[in-house]
């Protein structure tokens, strides 16, 4: 289907949906962009065989990193990330970078990289043994930029919204210095589910611009900019950071989330840098759950394979 800040209050109202919801139950090459006129394939459920287990898939490292508690005092922190690298890693190829941010409830464990029997460990390592995608690294952070970054609860998600320093200031030159990499924005990528979908579209693209260029938010959370606000916030940049592509997915029955993830992506911002050859979105029937957000981290790997071509 292509179709394609009064904070506190706003964030007060991701609580309360919340609330009420808990209650009721590198390429050698750059990323390309696709031709004018062509879409990658955004397909509407996961295969079947992607369900199942890869023999000798790719392998998951913890990382220990020196940052800030840029939400409260700047006091120094140690904060903890899963690193997903592709089966055959040896160090010596440059890799492109994806950050996978989790939800409001969670932390850097929320995509279940860590044990190899989540689907989305399943389907990641289905796509790179069939060489759909291609030296990427995952990167999944804890998202919270605060000393108590893991504690959970909806006191804590303001702390969700200062992420972007860690990001530029921390998490992203540490990767760089500890994995292979290829250099620069074209290289990088960012998607998330509920709150890391918003923090994708508030923090990613709005804010970082000049750190990535691929973007995917699965159910974006209330207090997502709407689309007129994303096109305001995108004139601040310099002209040449283009957007490599902007994929958003969202569950038709979803109550949390479909008001602010539609007004969000479900229509292209206009005057912006965005258009139809780098924007899509897609709605399926499903609620605010990880059957949506396993088909879009699906889908948004395959778009990044298609961009390394």
């Amino acid at each position: 289907m292509r179709t394609r800040t009064g904070f506190p209050a706003r964030a007060a109202a991701l609580l309360l949906a919340l609330c009420l919801t808990a209650a009721a139950g590198c390429a050698a090459a750059e990323f390309q962009s696709p031709e004018e006129g062509e879409v990658p394939m955004f397909e509407n459920e996961i295969p079947a065989e992607y369900r199942t287990k890869v023999p000798d898939g790719g392998r998951v490292e913890e990382i220990t990193y020196l940052s800030k508690d840029y939400y409260k005092d700047q006091a120094e922190v140690e904060k903890h990330a899963l690193v997903y690298v592709p089966a055959g890693y040896t160090g010596k190829d440059p890799c492109d970078v994806l950050i996978l941010c989790h939800g409001v409830g969670g932390t850097e464990r929320e995509w279940g990289f860590a044990g190899a029997d989540s689907l989305s460990r399943k389907l990641t390592d289905h796509l790179f043994a069939e060489g759909k995608v291609r030296n990427l690294i995952i990167v999944c952070p804890n998202g919270r930029s605060t000393a108590n970054c893991n504690d959970v609860s909806f006191g804590n998600m303001y702390s969700f919204y200062s992420f972007g320093q860690e990001l530029r200031n921390d998490l992203i030159p540490y990767i760089d210095a500890h994995y292979c990499t290829c250099a620069g924005r074209d290289h990088r990528a960012m998607a998330g589910l509920s709150m890391g979908g918003m923090q994708t579209i508030n923090i990613g693209m709005c804010e970082c611009l000049d750190l990535f260029s691929a973007f995917g938010a699965f159910s974006a959370a209330p207090t997502s900019l709407t689309s007129a606000e994303i096109a305001r916030k995108l004139k601040d940049f310099p002209e040449d950071l283009s957007i490599r592509y902007f994929y958003s997915l969202c569950g038709t029955e979803d109550g949390i989330a479909y008001a602010s993830a539609s007004a969000a992506a479900k229509k292209m911002p206009a005057d912006s840098r965005l258009s139809e050859a780098n924007w899509y979105w897609q709605e399926r029937p499903g609620d605010h759950s990880f059957e949506i957000w396993n088909l879009g981290l699906y889908n948004f790997l395959k778009l990044l394979g298609s961009l390394q071509e």
